[in-house]
């Protein structure tokens, strides 16, 4: 009786065995399917790229040196210097210079007759020669003296002659002199006359205002009517500017 229930025990506990090693063994399958499914889509996707950067840090900073103070130069000892024993020798007195003897002096001969004479031809020649440039001085100052006085004597002829031609001019000129009514006092004015050596008038300038503008214009208007002017007695007495003064009481 315990064979015949041992055997239906031990079937049960033998296909109660095997059930977990089924199921593991599907597990394990399962498992490589799905690795070798995915190890097929890994391999047929492009690999991703990826950047790396390389970082290196700075440098750390080089340590500051400080500089060394200079060495302090050591005083140096004064080398000692012997004075050598040097006997001094008194100069030499000086010799006394030996007095010098005077020189002989030559004694001249007297001159002899010849040479008398022809001192005495020297002395008259150069006394000739000085009266002659005496002479000559004394003509040379006389000639610019009388040069001098030409000179003024020409000069002074030639004023009276101007004078005496500006005379001329101003009394043709004042003949042809209409006066204003209401002029008072006598008044100056200066013109300048430019003219040609014919005597014909180029122009009148009023200089010098005689503070009456009808008077000034009436010897001007005189100045033109009168031309030709009057001519010089020499034709060396010519200028081509002449200054005119008008008084209405001349």
């Amino acid at each position: 009786m315990s064979a015949a229930l041992a055997g239906p025990f031990l079937e049960w506990r033998h296909e109660d065995d095997l059930g977990p090693a089924v199921a593991l063994a599907v597990a394990v399958h399962v498992v490589l399917a799905v690795a070798l499914v995915l190890g097929v889509s890994w391999q047929s996707r492009a690999p991703d790229v990826v950047t790396v950067e390389l970082w290196q840090p700075p440098p750390p900073p080089s340590p500051v040196v400080q500089p060394e103070p200079p060495p302090v130069p050591q005083a140096k000892p004064e080398p000692r210097i012997e004075k050598p024993d040097i006997a001094i020798k008194e100069p030499p007195k000086p010799k006394p210079k030996p007095e010098a003897k005077p020189k002989p002096v030559a004694k001249l001969a007297p001159p002899k007759p010849d040479d008398r004479l022809a001192q005495q031809r020297l002395r008259e020649e150069i006394a000739r020669e000085q009266q002659a440039l005496t002479l000559d001085r004394e003509r040379q100052s006389i000639k610019d003296q009388l040069a001098r006085d030409a000179a003024r004597s020409a000069a002074a002829a030639r004023d009276r002659a101007m004078a005496t031609w500006v005379d001329k001019v101003r009394a043709k000129i004042r003949g042809n002199i209409v006066l204003p009514p209401d002029l008072k006092g006598n008044p100056e004015a200066l013109y300048l006359v430019t003219q040609l050596p014919t005597g014909e008038v180029l122009q009148a300038r009023l200089v010098i205002s005689s503070g009456h503008a009808a008077y000034d214009d009436a010897v001007h208007r005189a100045i033109l009517k009168s031309s030709p002017l009057p001519k010089p007695d020499s034709a060396a007495d010519f200028v081509r500017e002449m200054k005119l003064t008008f008084r209405p009481r001349d």
